[in-house]
């Protein structure tokens, strides 16, 4: 009988026994979230000012849900970053399924945010609750990008709980491979959110 199991029910030990998932060793893995980051205006480090205090501001009055952390955080930075725009296309609560042959366990969820181009996946957003932790989120989405049907192209992540971010590079050939950024916050002085929307124009500059 076919068990279906929630994948925000599984951790990095399922994907590594089930599907052979491992952490690259090659520090030049990833280096898109890294290298050659494209300089952000001054009108749009304005903006990123305000969504900052706008979510510090809910932070005040918890609990902060997914779905705003979503509109108040996530949806000004694809927006930003071009994602909103030709040649990319915005999913939300896109199913899923994610199975080996001759396994009886299926892993089954929705993703948040699927940026796509011509029905290739390009990059999952999973957004959490602000009193998430991350290293929880991220298996969940690796879960999903190994479930992209076009295994023979990266796909990259990102997870937040709106406080913070992390982004994710997974590439599926031979053997899965995944490599994590750093991790970037909204508790430490300035606004790290400049840095993230950075990352988001590489990648959409990378992936068009």
């Amino acid at each position: 009988m076919v068990q279906f199991i929630q994948a925000q029910n599984i951790g990095l030990d399922y994907l590594e026994e089930r599907f052979g998932l491992q952490l690259a060793e090659d520090e030049t893995f990833f280096l898109e979230w890294l290298e050659s980051l494209p300089e952000i205006t001054d009108l749009e480090k304005q903006y990123l000012d305000i969504v900052k205090t706008n979510f510090l501001r809910l932070v005040k009055r918890p609990p902060i849900l997914e779905n705003t952390v979503k509109m108040v955080v996530v949806s000004p930075l694809l927006d930003l970053a071009g994602f909103y725009r030709e040649p990319f296309f915005i999913t939300t609560e896109e199913s899923i399924e994610l199975a080996l042959e001759d396994e009886e366990e299926i892993v089954r969820e929705r993703i948040d945010v699927l940026i796509i181009q011509e029905q290739l996946w390009l990059l999952v957003i999973e957004s959490k609750r602000a009193s998430f932790s991350l290293l929880e989120a991220i298996p969940q989405a690796l879960g999903y990008m190994l479930a992209n049907p076009n295994p023979e192209k990266p796909v990259f992540g990102c997870v937040t709980s709106g406080e913070d971010f992390q982004f994710i590079k997974l590439i599926n050939q031979d053997k899965p491979e995944y490599a994590l950024s750093d991790k970037f916050t909204l508790s430490r002085r300035g606004n790290e959110l400049h840095q993230v929307l950075s990352i988001l124009k590489k990648l959409s500059q990378v992936l068009s």
